[in-house]
C-alpha cells in the first residue's frame, strides 16, 4: 500500500528554534581519480525537521533517545484536524474524534505547515495531553515545532508527557492528510545520549 510521507525536508534554511543548530552538510570526499565514493558529514540539531523528543529533553535524569522503547512509534494512529485552533489545542478541539481512540494521535493545526520560523504556532494545552493519556494514548504528535508554546519556560505540556511516559513527535507535515485512522511508522535513530532524534515519519492507510 502507498505511504504518506509526513516529514519535512531537512535543509540549511529549515525553521528551527532561535539559537538551535541549523542543518549543514559538507563533503569529506568526492568522486574522482583515486576516490571511488562521495562522502558527506552533517551537523544539525536533533530537533530539526520531524523528530522525536527523548524524556531527557525535559528531565535531566530521564532516558536519552537511544534508551527509549520503539513500540510507541509504530502502530495504529488517528489524525485529528484542529485547523485554526489558535494558540492551544483544547479538549473541545478533539472530542469529535474521541470514539475508539487508538494509542497514537497526531493533530493537524495548520492549513499549511510553516516553512520559516513562526513563534505563534499552535501547541497543546496541558490538560489536553492529560485527557489523551487517560484514554490510553501513548504517543502524541503535532505539525508545529513543539507541544509547548515558543515562549514557555516551564514546558507544562512536556511535563505532562513526562508524568505519563508519553512519546512525542513534533514538526510533522500533515497538510495533505485527511482526518482518519492510519498506521504510523516513525522510528527515531539510536543516537547515544541524545535528547531527541530526527525521524522519517510516514503513514500507511488502513
Amino acid at each position: 500500500m502507498s505511504l504518506i510521507d509526513i516529514s519535512p525536508t531537512v535543509h540549511a534554511d529549515a525553521p528551527i528554534f532561535p539559537g538551535d543548530e541549523p542543518y549543514a552538510l559538507r563533503w569529506t570526499a568526492r568522486l574522482g581519480p583515486g576516490c571511488p565514493v562521495n562522502l558527506s558529514a552533517l551537523t544539525l540539531s536533533p530537533h530539526i525537521g520531524a523528530h522525536a523528543d527523548a524524556p531527557l529533553h525535559y528531565a535531566s535524569e530521564a532516558p536519552p533517545i537511544d534508551q527509549v522503547p520503539l513500540d510507541a512509534y509504530i502502530g495504529p494512529c488517528r489524525v485529528i484536524h484542529a485547523i485554526g485552533c489558535g494558540p492551544l489545542i483544547t479538549i473541545d478541539h478533539l472530542r469529535h474524534a474521541e470514539a475508539d481512540l487508538p494509542p497514537r494521535v497526531l493533530v493537524r493545526t495548520c492549513q499549511q505547515a510553516d516553512t520559516t520560523w513562526n513563534p505563534l504556532f499552535s501547541a497543546y494545552a496541558p490538560e489536553t495531553l492529560q485527557w489523551l493519556a487517560e484514554r490510553g494514548v501513548r504517543l502524541v504528535g503535532i505539525d508545529t515545532p513543539s507541544v509547548d508554546p515558543a515562549d514557555s519556560k516551564t514546558l507544562d505540556a512536556h511535563q505532562i508527557l513526562r508524568r505519563h511516559d508519553l512519546r512525542v513527535l513534533e514538526n510533522l507535515v500533515l497538510d495533505a492528510v485527511p482526518a482518519g485512522d492510519y498506521e504510523l511508522i516513525a522510528l527515531p535513530l539510536k543516537l547515544a545520549g541524545a535528547c531527541a532524534s530526527p525521524v522519517r515519519a510516514v503513514l500507511r492507510p488502513l
